[in-house]
């Protein structure tokens, strides 16, 4: 596995990971609904194009393919932490947390919006439960996590 910065022609592979991440994963503590409203089948590649050129994610790479990604904005904000469905369990999604952990500056605060599905990962790397939120995405309500890291944990 290698990890590397976000390079314009990814987000096609990227989009292929969040969406088998959603759909085949997230699944489980979500609806049929919920989980179309959040990776729908006709999302607008030029939006999906423009939101991962603006956060910049870094991506990692297994054998040439892409399977999972994740960024860390300069609030302390993981806006994004995917990792494709055939690669859960297979040590991808710790070494993108390990890469966020080694970027963010020291007792930085990190923090996120966690899904239901992804909360016991992020816990087991000492964020702590803030509050559970109601979003709208697309006219559907999703509740998911505020989680924290206070970088002195």
């Amino acid at each position: 596995m290698i990890i590397r910065q976000f390079k314009k022609g990814d987000e096609n592979a990227l989009w292929h990971v969040f969406y088998s991440a959603i759909h085949r994963v997230c699944s489980k503590d979500y609806s049929a609904e919920q989980v179309n409203a959040w990776a729908p089948h006709d999302l607008d590649t030029k939006l999906w194009a423009s939101k991962m050129q603006s956060i910049r994610p870094f991506v990692v790479e297994l054998n040439g393919k892409i399977v999972g990604y994740a960024d860390l904005q300069d609030s302390g904000l993981i806006d994004h932490f995917f990792v494709h469905a055939d690669f859960q369990r297979c040590g991808v999604g710790r070494f993108l947390m390990s890469e966020i952990l080694n970027r963010a500056p020291s007792g930085k605060r990190l923090y996120s919006e966690v899904s239901h599905t992804a909360r016991p990962f992020y816990e087991k790397f000492g964020f702590s439960f803030v509050k559970e939120q109601r979003v709208n995405i697309r006219n559907v309500i999703l509740t998911n996590n505020i989680m924290e890291y206070s970088g002195d944990s």
